[in-house]
């Protein structure tokens, strides 16, 4: 199974994105978990390298399990960490081989083009306080068949 981790920054009210040139949608900067790499250095790490800069104080919003299925039938399965910071040190790349990376305000994360889960993943992790969990399937094109949250408060 892959792992993946990724780290959107909210700095005041806007969100720092990167925009995919496959298929325009937006995303959080992030990639794989190398072997033996833990789900902080390495949401660290790939945003350093897709961005250039450092997100000050990171920490972990929500842990996925996301399901391609054709026929109903399970093609593939990857795991997915997503942490938040709200400062970064450094100044952004404008444009690397990954994409685009562009700010935007947080609202506009109700509209912009990306996965559905994507999408409320990134909405609570700007906007919430504890952690979310869940399992987004789709299908192989990326069309949200089901979406199953829960939510822990711990901490607040």
């Amino acid at each position: 199974m892959q792992r993946i981790a990724n780290l959107i920054v909210r700095k005041e009210d806007q969100v720092l994105l990167l925009k995919k040139p496959r298929r325009g949608w937006y995303v959080a900067p992030g990639g794989k978990i190398e072997d033996g790499e833990s789900i902080f250095d390495a949401a660290s790490r790939e945003y350093f390298e897709e961005t250039g800069t450092k997100a000050v104080n990171p920490h972990l919003k929500g842990i996925y399990t996301m399901v391609i299925q054709k026929n109903n039938n399970v093609v593939d399965e990857w795991m997915l960490f997503t942490f938040v910071a709200n400062d970064l040190e450094g100044i952004p790349y404008t444009e690397t081989r990954e994409g685009i990376l562009e700010w935007h305000h947080v609202d506009e994360l109700k509209t912009l083009p990306m996965a559905e889960g994507d999408r409320t993943n990134l909405l609570f992790a700007v906007n919430n306080k504890g952690t979310q969990y869940g399992t987004f399937t789709y299908t192989e094109e990326f069309q949200l068949l089901d979406e199953k949250i829960q939510r822990s408060n711990e901490g607040n």
